[in-house]
């Protein structure tokens, strides 16, 4: 096991290398010059003379892999500079906003796996009969409304019409209650089509049949032998699910106005604050990084045939 973990963690270290290097060069090479952007927010005059001043203090004049290697020199050490909007260093200002990020994402993947296991369980063992057709109609309804349209259809009926929920903010938990919502939707309607098809592929399996067989309770079959069975791809789907709820959560909070990371990040891309939009960038990749990473030692530890398979390769 200890084998199949040092073989994942160095095959992060290329992929988090081509990462970087894409994160840098899609914001250095697009339309928008930095320094522009600095003197706009900088309420500077954006003079020739200026704009010269501003890429020789951002290290604009210099040649663009000589900015790379100062740019990831100073990245590995945890330096991402300075905000264009704050003046502030950028990554304790993202660390500071990622705990409100965080607790929305985690309530809404408590969310998912508290509705999702049982539905898609009840659907796979009432197949092609009401509950699985009641079930498959609202996960195909859920896959396909945005979150962000969920998020304003809530606000407009339990806050504006009702007035039972607060629209925006972060407070207790009726504040948490739409977020959490439009942020779960999807990633619960996904799991929820992703259980049922694991179940049902698992209840025709020569050891669900053998231990019929062997005259065992319906209830222990379908515990041991298929629910256990059928959790190693959802547990591959937690692992995306957190990528996408923490990805989700930029939209969701500027909608309900969630001090998190995510409108930090909004208002970071309007005002073109471009060392905030490269860390963001690359804190975000490291977290889909590390989830992957414990997603494939879960994987391999209730997969032994994983875990021989790429320890074979090393």
């Amino acid at each position: 096991m200890l084998r199949f973990i040092v073989r994942r963690l160095l095959l992060l270290i290329p992929i988090m290398f081509a990462v970087s290097v894409v994160v840098f060069c899609i914001l250095r090479l697009g339309p928008n010059d930095p320094a522009m952007s600095y003197l706009r927010l900088s309420q500077i005059p954006p003079t020739d003379e200026a704009l010269a001043t501003a890429r020789e203090f951002l290290g604009l004049n210099k040649p663009l892999l000589t900015q790379y290697i100062d740019w990831i020199g100073k990245a590995l050490r945890l330096d991402f500079g300075l905000s264009y909007v704050t003046r502030r260093p950028v990554l304790p200002e993202i660390l500071y906003y990622f705990p409100a990020t965080l607790k929305l994402a985690g309530i809404a993947l408590l969310l998912t796996l508290l509705i999702s296991i049982p539905l898609g369980m009840w659907a796979a063992l009432n197949k092609d009969r009401w509950p699985d057709h009641i079930t498959r109609g609202l996960a195909f309804f859920g896959v396909s409304m945005p979150n962000f349209w969920l998020g304003f259809l809530l606000v407009t009926v339990f806050s504006l019409w009702l007035h039972w929920l607060p629209p925006m903010g972060r407070g207790g938990l009726s504040h948490m209650i739409m977020p959490a919502i439009s942020l779960a939707l999807m990633s619960t309607c996904i799991n929820i089509r992703l259980i049922r098809a694991s179940m049902l592929e698992n209840l025709n399996a020569r050891s669900v049949l053998y231990a019929r067989a062997r005259g065992l309770r319906e209830r222990t079959v379908i515990g041991v032998h298929v629910f256990k069975n059928s959790l190693i791809p959802v547990i591959t789907a937690v692992g995306m699910h957190v990528g996408e709820l923490l990805g989700g959560a930029v939209v969701v909070e500027s909608i309900f106005s969630w001090p998190g990371v995510g409108r930090f990040a909004v208002s970071s891309i309007y005002n073109r604050d471009y060392p905030v939009m490269q860390c963001f960038l690359l804190f975000m990749v490291v977290i889909f990084v590390i989830c992957n990473l414990l997603v494939d030692i879960c994987y391999a530890a209730l997969d032994p045939r994983i875990r021989l398979a790429g320890e074979e390769n090393i």
